[in-house]
């Protein structure tokens, strides 16, 4: 399928406007965790309603919730009773809710299979199983080793301490941490390595808004996490907020950087502890204006029509979900950016640093990329570029992965004859995003 608006229409032309964007995809997955561990009445409201969160949605009558969607968006889940007998879990390709359930389902009575799509099948979980076997978890491969399918058998964590090494994915040590609310005593999690940390930070803040109690320290140069298990309840209430998502808040953000526009996005909140909020950073850097309201809830973008964007560079490690998006602003910032310590971004929907090489030499931009960088040089820069983007169609392959769409889209803001394949990958996370985009740039 091919995209009826593809995005290289827009050349040429500012992204202005107004945006409320998404509620967090990171959010609406562990708030959907915790209510399944707490096994009591919550509402969440306004969660992100995309394929991914849909997926953990549609999951949940089998762990003992009905669910209830209001029109307003709000989701209320009521504790009935759950399947019977060995249940399969689909989990499609979402990596934030096959490694929560990995580690979720050894506290939950019954026996479980996890599984997915081809791709999620390549995406590695070992590091999880073999911590979660450190506490008694009972898991099973049913396929290749350190992959899914999976069975795993519910009430078999114990306490005690595992050691875990999260240095592919901090989803790993989320997952694990969370779980432990559900062991019978205290657990404590030696953590070897540990990438994208501001993950592990949203975590505490959900399990805080809980009641969880998670202790971090640092002992001799290693993160210790000691969890002590307690009854789980949402602030008392039975109600928590997703707030807006800083991942897809990046894709709005950077068009008006790179287009020299101006855009203002609400629904974000200015201390979050979602690690993408620093992407900001990350254009002011390059050159672009931010500013905010007095209330901390609006944002203001404005790129610099005169000057452009300049390179960078940046160790990505802890904000890996915007390395494409950065790479896309890259040939276009007068010098070279370089993009490092990303290594994780080989096994997320794609392999990432694969992915935006590739479709980014499609278009005639020159990319290098090594087994953990990326370092591109400004050729389209508004000052120091020494050519003109070409104009030659060029169909974008995305290879079933939303950010990888997203981002090159963001590409034919400025290089004409850009057409996403398979457009639709965006509702993974963003299912308004080409509305968004079209809504922007005035189309």
């Amino acid at each position: 399928m091919t995209d009826s608006s593809s995005p290289f229409r827009t050349q040429g032309k500012r992204a202005q406007g107004r945006l409320r964007v998404p509620s967090s995809k990171s959010l609406s997955h562990r708030y959907f965790n915790l209510a399944v561990l707490a096994g009591s009445p919550i509402t969440v409201e306004n969660p992100l309603v995309a394929e991914d969160t849909r997926l953990f949605l549609e999951a949940l009558p089998k762990l003992g919730f009905r669910v209830t969607e209001a029109p307003n968006s709000d989701v209320h889940l009521e504790p009935v009773e759950p399947a019977t007998g060995e249940t399969t879990i689909f989990c499609g390709n979402a990596g934030t809710m096959l490694r929560f359930l990995v580690a979720t389902l050894t506290v939950v009575p019954g026996t479980w299979i996890l599984d997915g799509v081809p791709r999620l099948r390549e995406r590695p979980v070992r590091p999880l199983v073999d911590a979660l076997r450190r506490l008694g978890a009972r898991i099973e491969y049913l396929g290749a080793e350190g992959y899914v399918p999976l069975r795993l058998h519910g009430g078999t964590l114990g306490e005690g301490t595992t050691v875990l090494d999260a240095g592919e994915s901090s989803q790993y040590l989320s997952a694990l941490l969370m779980a432990a609310l559900r062991a019978p005593g205290p657990v404590t999690v030696e953590v070897e390595s540990l990438t994208s940390r501001p993950y592990v930070d949203v975590t505490l803040g959900v399990v805080a808004a809980f009641g969880g109690r998670i202790e971090e320290s640092e002992e001799k140069g290693e993160r210790i996490y000691r969890v002590w298990p307690s009854p789980l309840d949402a602030r008392g209430a039975g109600r928590v907020r997703v707030e807006g998502d800083w991942s897809a808040a990046a894709y709005p953000a950077a068009a008006a950087a790179l287009t020299g526009g101006e855009v203002t996005l609400e629904g974000l909140v200015r201390d979050s502890r979602q690690g993408d909020r620093r992407f900001l950073d990350l254009l002011e850097e390059m050159g672009a204006g931010v500013s905010w309201n007095e209330m901390g809830d609006e944002v203001t973008i404005r790129g610099d029509g005169s000057r452009g964007l300049r390179g960078i560079e940046a160790d990505l490690s802890s904000m890996p979900d915007q390395v494409p998006t950065l790479a896309a602003l890259a040939p276009f910032a007068r010098g070279t950016t370089y993009i490092f310590n990303v290594a994780h971004l080989r096994i997320k929907e794609s392999d990432r640093l694969e992915a935006m090489a590739t479709e980014l030499r499609k278009t005639g931009a020159e990319v290098e990329e090594g087994p953990d960088w990326l370092r591109i040089p400004g050729i389209w820069s508004e000052s120091g570029g020494d050519r003109e983007p070409p104009i030659s169609p060029v169909r974008i392959d995305p290879r079933g992965d939303h950010r990888i769409a997203m981002s090159l889209a963001l590409v034919g803001l400025r290089r004409p004859g850009i057409e996403v394949a398979a457009p639709e990958v965006v509702g993974k996370s963003y299912p308004g995003f080409w509305r968004d985009l079209d809504r922007l740039t005035g189309r």
